[in-house]
């Protein structure tokens, strides 16, 4: 605690009509104060909030009886979006044509113009974006590709794995040859007479 020391401070005058007088010097003990101190840290320590982990929320579709009537999606509400490699970005509407000829390439700051005008375009109980992460995608992209979905209040999407097809179109149009067999469509027979 605080005391004051009393002991004399000085030389005094001895004698007749010399009042006597005490110089007073004053020490402050500073003991109690660290004390204080370190309850205080200790109350806010233990007051405040901590940082919360921060998660997506992920929404499961609802179990049907029958598999075939699950995760049905209307052909003019799907967005498909590849993830490939170099930060590019595949996509079409619909379904994927026979020739590869409604697949489009675009980058990460133009998918958002796309999704857009996709969304606009279409009713919002049919709207749907599937994205399909391709082998040489990296997570950052991933990410980007969800917060994307957020930016952009995506309520309905879906995460799955590339078709075969697919994967061979993004090959060929990365390195510029003509699309697989597989995907071109069956020359027409001439009829028989």
């Amino acid at each position: 605690m605080a005391e004051m020391d009393t002991s004399g401070g000085g030389h005094q005058k001895k004698g007749p009509g010399v009042k006597k007088s005490k110089k007073l010097s004053t020490r402050v003990d500073l003991t109690p104060m660290v004390d204080l101190g370190f309850l205080l840290i200790t109350f806010f320590i233990f007051t405040t909030t901590m940082s919360q982990p921060t998660a997506m929320k992920l929404f499961l579709p609802k179990d049907t009886e029958k598999p075939e009537e699950q995760n049905k999606v209307k052909e003019s509400g799907a967005l498909s979006i590849l993830l490939g490699n170099n930060n590019v970005v595949y996509y079409y509407e619909g379904t994927l044509a026979p020739d590869g000829s409604n697949l489009k390439t675009t980058n990460y700051k133009e998918i958002r113009n796309v999704i857009i005008d996709k969304k606009k375009n279409t009713k919002p109980e049919d709207f749907v974006v599937v994205i399909k992460p391709g082998p040489d995608s990296n997570y950052k992209n991933i990410v980007d590709l969800l917060d994307e979905m957020t930016i952009n209040e995506v309520k309905r999407y879906a995460m799955v794995d590339l078709f075969p097809i697919e994967r061979q179109m993004m090959v060929a149009t990365e390195t510029g040859q003509p699309m697989p067999a597989a995907a071109q469509p069956a020359a027409a027979q001439p009829a028989a007479r």
